[in-house]
């Protein structure tokens, strides 16, 4: 039980930290934001947890392919936050996101890479 205290302690520490960078510097924020570091930790714990290297390595290798199509939300985002204010810019970021994320996998799926 201590194990998975610590274990949301600190990934919940990870959001905690960013956000508080992100109010001191949007730059640091955002750089510390982009770095794969949920991912990095959700690698140790799998490893920790004694998964197999296969689960571990599919993880790696899918996260790669489900970040390529979130990242027109990022371009986005600052254009729908200037017309449509906060709320609304999430609802169309996941939206967008959901859209390219089906369009992507449908691409990808003619290449041998099965997302969905």
């Amino acid at each position: 039980m201590l194990y998975l205290i610590s274990k949301y302690l600190i990934t919940a520490g990870m959001v905690v930290l960013i956000s508080e960078l992100a109010k001191k510097s949007d730059r640091i924020g955002a750089l510390v934001a982009s770095l794969p570091l949920v991912t990095i930790l959700t690698l140790i714990w799998l490893f920790v947890e004694g998964q197999s290297d296969t689960k571990i390595s599919n993880h790696a290798y899918y996260t790669f392919w489900y970040v390529i199509p979130t990242l027109p939300m990022f371009i986005l985002f600052p254009y729908f936050m200037s017309r449509f204010g906060f709320a609304m810019t999430l609802v169309i970021s996941v939206l967008l996101t959901i859209v390219v994320f089906v369009l992507f996998a449908a691409i990808v799926k003619h290449f041998g890479i099965n997302l969905m």
